[in-house]
């Protein structure tokens, strides 16, 4: 009797959603979660009220993302449940405890060097997300890190690519890292970091699914 191959679907995230119109386009090209920034200091930031709207018109299995920074627990699950969030990513200096919630967790890790992974033992989350290190902002720098890092940190768990991933490099990137998932918003934006480029949220949908086909 021999084993059937397991294989593994890459996860497509865009993150920074503000609007109906970009959230329904993603959803369309293929995308399978949707990112709706809690961070009143983000140009992609939206209000718990605007996220509800969109989340309540998002087709059924397309996970929505609640991205929070430093946030109090209790604000968070008092979101989630207000705004039917499917799961959250914490993008702070959270600490262990702070992830154990009421609904599944991914935290994120912002990537200076090799050292930045020491702290991905300590933590029981459903993903790490790993973006790359800025000293002036938290994520939506649109700027990469070593990938090399990214593939030892898949020994700690399951891993979402971050940092500067476009139409143009996501290609390469899949295929040297080879990860649960892929997370982008400054790629895929056009003049406004607030709005999505049609074009760009399909080419990297494309670029995305041909690089990630039948990797095990």
């Amino acid at each position: 009797m021999t084993c059937a191959k397991i294989v593994i679907m890459l996860r497509i995230k865009f993150c920074g959603i503000t609007n109906l119109e970009d959230a329904l386009a993603a959803v369309e090209y293929g995308a399978d979660a949707l990112g709706f920034v809690f961070q009143s200091k983000s140009p992609r930031a939206v209000t718990p009220d605007i996220a509800k709207n969109i989340v309540s018109e998002i087709p059924p299995f397309i996970t929505s993302v609640g991205v929070f920074v430093d946030e109090d627990k209790s604000e968070v699950e008092r979101i989630v449940r207000y705004v039917s969030l499917s799961i959250v990513q914490l993008h702070g200096a959270e600490s262990p405890e702070a992830c154990q919630m009421c609904t599944r967790v991914i935290k994120a890790i912002r990537v200076k060097n090799l050292t930045s992974l020491e702290s991905l033992r300590k933590y029981e989350v459903s993903a790490f997300l790993l973006d790359t290190y800025s000293p002036h902002t938290i994520g939506g720098t649109g700027q990469i890190f070593n990938w090399d890092i990214a593939v030892e940190a898949k020994k700690f768990g399951r891993i979402i690519l971050a940092g500067g991933l476009t139409p143009e490099n996501v290609e390469k990137a899949i295929k040297w890292v080879q990860p649960y998932g892929i997370d982008v918003a400054t790629g895929v934006e056009g003049s406004k970091k607030s709005k999505k480029d049609h074009e760009k949220l399909k080419l990297f949908i494309e670029k995305a699914r041909k690089a990630s086909s039948g990797y095990a």
